[in-house]
Parts: structure tokens; sequence; C-alpha cells
């Protein structure tokens, strides 16, 4: 009898302990448990927004669905945001949008992508740069190269359809574009940088009126956004857009204060940029007002 009592205890504690792990395991997107919701899909619709240049309302099928990620087409990758979520395209061009749902157990469902052709850009936030994205020599042709010390240089790698740069000994390369600037008016820089991490060395980006010359270092005017780090990032690997990344230099916006010719400079040098250099793509200077 004692016997008895004793293994149903143990049978009890058994079937408790079950039940205690099946409910704690967590059904939140993202973990990974291996539950498969029932019903999860990932569709959207698209609909422009009257009234409002190249603007969209993308919504997506919340059936089963925790949470979602967009993939806009615009280069910046598969990001996290709202089932329905507003974009903005300020440049001319064919975007392939792409909604990944996620569902309990961490579950993910991609959907085909949807196309969103775009006639314009915007003639306020339009990009102002040309071949910021590096895909050819005709882009590279676009940028003045000049350089500060021996040794340094920056180079297109067409296989990445990005720049890189790859300095060490405290030397520095730079590029640079001529754009016309209004006097007042606001304008933010950005791109799209990865590296693997530098050692005492910085990546900036400055806005002057001052022409570029050869052989001299770019250090007039704004120094708008900056990896260095000496001021605490770009020291280990990093890969996202700069305005995200920095930690250096006034931040956006850059306001003009006069009509004219301005260089955007983009310089990158220190010790060491590390094993890859300093990658960068997607280069946009923007008018925000």
């Amino acid at each position: 009898m004692k016997l008895k009592l004793i293994y149903a205890c143990y049978l009890i504690l058994g079937i408790l302990s079950v039940g205690l792990y099946e409910g704690c395991k967590p059904e939140s997107f993202g973990d990974g448990n291996g539950l498969t919701p029932s019903g999860l899909t990932a569709s959207f619709t698209i609909t422009p927004v009257t009234g409002k240049n190249n603007t969209y309302v993308l919504t997506a099928n919340t059936n089963g669905v925790l949470g979602v990620k967009w993939d806009l087409g615009d280069g910046a990758g598969s990001n996290l945001s709202k089932t329905i979520d507003t974009v903005f395209y300020p440049d001319a061009g064919t975007y392939n949008v792409v909604l990944t749902a996620i569902g309990k157990g961490g579950a993910q469902v991609t959907s085909a992508p949807q196309t969103i052709t775009v006639a314009t850009s915007d003639p306020n936030s339009g990009n102002l740069i040309l071949g910021g994205k590096f895909t050819s020599a005709a882009d590279d042709a676009k940028w003045i190269h000049f350089i500060v010390g021996s040794g340094s240089n920056m180079v297109i790698n067409t296989s990445k359809s990005v720049m890189t740069s790859n300095q060490t000994g405290f030397q520095a390369g730079a590029i640079a574009q001529a754009v016309t600037l209004t006097a007042g008016k606001k304008y933010a820089v950005d791109m799209l940088v990865s590296g693997s991490g530098m050692t005492n060395s910085w990546f900036e980006i400055w806005i002057d009126t001052k022409a570029p010359v050869n052989g001299q270092d770019y250090n007039s005017g704004k120094n708008v956004l900056a990896l260095n780090t000496y001021a605490g990032c770009g020291g280990s690997a990093f890969n996202g857009k700069l305005s995200g990344l920095s930690c250096a230099g006034t931040g956006n916006p850059f306001i003009a204060p006069t009509t004219g010719t301005y260089y955007l400079v983009i310089k990158n040098g220190g010790d060491n940029t590390g094993v890859t250099g300093v990658s960068f793509t997607n280069v946009s200077l923007r008018g925000t007002n």
C-alpha cells in the first residue's frame, strides 16, 4: 500500500512537471521555440495617399500575426514595424516591397514582392547626390577623389556596390561631391555603412563651401555625422544607417547659411580601419523642411 502511494505521488508530480513545461513555453515572436501557428499568412495591400507625393499606406493581413517586418526595397533591408505603416519614397524609382509575417514561436512567412513605381522625385526631399549607390564606374565618376598623406585611398568595389576605404598609419582618404544648397533650408545626410571594426580611427561626413584639395586634410565647415573610436563608436563590427550609428558630429539637420555651391565630403582614416575597411552605399543629402 505504501509503495502504491509513493508511485501515485511520483506520477502526479510527473504530470504536473509536463504541464508546467508546456505552459511555460514562450510564444512571443522571434524566440524560435518551434511552435507553428495555423493560418499564418504574409499578404498585404498598398494604397497611395491622396494629396501626398510618393506616400503609401502598407496594410498587412493580421490573421495569426504577432509582428511584421517590412523590406521597402530601398536598400535598408527588412525591419520590424507596424502592421499598418505609412511609407514615403523621396526618390523616383522602382521599389519591390516584401512583408515578413511573424507568428507564435517565431515562425515566419515571407510574401511575394509587390512593386511600387515612383515616377518623380519629391521636389523638397529628393536626393541631391548623384552616383550614391556606387554600382558602376559611372557612379564613381560623379565623385572627386582626394587623399591626405601617402598610402591612403578610397576605391570602388562594384561586386559589393559600395566604396571601400582601407587606410593604416593615421592616413586618410576622401571623396567629395558638389551640390547646390539654399540659404536657411535644412538638409539631412545619411548612408548605409558597414565594417569589421576600427582602431584609433574615424569615418566623417563634412559639409562646407570650401573645395577639397588633394594632399590636404578636410576639416572645414560642419562635421555632421561620424563614427569615431575616440568618441566611443566604430570600434566593433557595425552595419546600418550612419545616422543611427553616429556618436560624433553636430548631427542632422545641417542648415545652409548661404545659397551656393557646397561640398559633401566623406573622409575615412586613422591608425587601422579594420580588416574590411569601411564600406558605404546609398549616400543621400536631402531637404527636410
